[in-house]
């Protein structure tokens, strides 16, 4: 089987040669007409030698590639996708772990599925696209995944109504696509964690920072901890499994702190070393007294495009100069950034400013 062809300009072919997932709008001579957005298309040199097998979408990234080698997308092929995502995933120790139920599956381009999150939550895994692609391909891959999934998940939530194109006309919303239930507890390291796949960032929980929700529970012991940007409390209740004399939690959101109170309750019933704040964080470090000697500074994404990097690492700086000044003597802070325009040196230089600012 072929599908419709887009030919790229002359030595724009080096990348794809590396590997590279993605063509980019500059790169492309010509196409066939009549491609449709989240269509397969096959790309070709300009002297018309085969380079890959994709999905096109309008925009920047104009192809973002499944296979560099011809390839029929079907039932079996994405079978076998999700296949080798969940056995490496069993490889690792995340998945059929009797301590931890929750994990990303399926992580876009590092599974050579690119546009295509899926994160596990016991029985239920939430999908999400970032391309039109995998949205137009959803049904099929939710019909594959509970085929590799038999036994081990029973729904599947579709949640991609904010992460299309805005300008992708959506005639659908978020629900399961399998199944359907109101269990929403799930695990991570043996504690436990009420997800919000409905309304919750992201899908539901930020699986992401798994490693470092554990780290933390090892640095906790006898410290008072403050959890700024709390969202639903992942680092609060690692902290208070460490040892943690006492764990305050703020966040702006008075959903995410109802959450943050559920999953302390939940894994630590009646225990009055928590305290949450509904509160905007600058506001709350200004006003605060110098009681803490642990704090996690988790925010949301300062800049998601260049045009905002400088704001953006004037915030972390601001943000981490207040944290330096704040915290007790031979203190510990935890900090991060989930910007995506802001480099590891970006940060490291903002971070290592504010301490000499402090």
């Amino acid at each position: 089987m072929s599908y419709k062809k887009i030919f790229l300009k002359s030595g724009k072919e080096a990348s794809l040669e590396r590997f590279h997932p993605w063509i980019f709008s500059g790169a492309i001579k010509s196409m066939e007409e009549s491609i449709d957005e989240g269509d397969f298309v096959d790309v070709f040199s300009n002297k018309g030698k085969f380079l890959a097998t994709g999905q096109y979408q309008k925009g920047s990234i104009m192809v973002r590639i499944l296979s560099f080698t011809p390839v029929v997308v079907d039932k079996s092929y994405w079978q076998d996708k999700l296949a080798i995502a969940y056995h490496l995933r069993v490889g690792i120790g995340v998945a059929e772990n009797p301590t931890n139920n929750t994990y990303r599956l399926v992580h876009g381009e590092g599974d050579n599925l690119p546009g295509l999150i899926i994160d596990v939550y016991n029985r239920t895994a939430v999908m999400q696209a970032h391309s039109v692609g995998m949205h137009v391909c959803r049904h099929e891959i939710a019909e594959a995944l509970m085929e590799v999934m038999k036994g081990k998940i029973d729904n599947i939530y579709y949640k991609s109504e904010t992460t299309l194109p805005f300008k992708y006309e959506k005639d659908y919303v978020d629900g399961f696509l399998v199944g359907s239930t109101d269990d929403n507890i799930a695990m991570e390291y043996g504690l436990k964690f009420y997800v919000d796949w409905q309304k919750g960032q992201k899908t539901g929980f930020f699986v992401d920072q798994r490693e470092n929700r554990h780290l933390l529970e090892h640095y906790a012991k006898g410290r008072n901890v403050l959890n700024m940007f709390c969202y639903t409390g992942g680092f609060s209740f690692y902290a208070m499994r460490g040892g943690a004399n006492l764990v305050h939690s703020v966040d702006s959101s008075a959903k995410a702190i109802e959450l943050t109170n559920a999953n302390v309750e939940l894994n630590f019933p009646g225990d009055n070393r928590h305290q949450s704040f509904a509160e905007d964080a600058f506001k709350y470090l200004d006003e605060m007294d110098e009681k803490y000697d642990l704090i996690i500074l988790d925010p949301p994404a300062f800049a998601k495009h260049r045009d905002a990097l400088r704001n953006a690492l004037q915030g972390y700086r601001k943000l981490n100069a207040k944290a330096f000044e704040k915290i007790r003597p031979h203190g510990i802070i935890f900090t991060f950034s989930c910007s995506q325009v802001v480099t590891k040196e970006n940060f490291r230089t903002s971070i290592f400013t504010a301490a000499a600012m402090s």
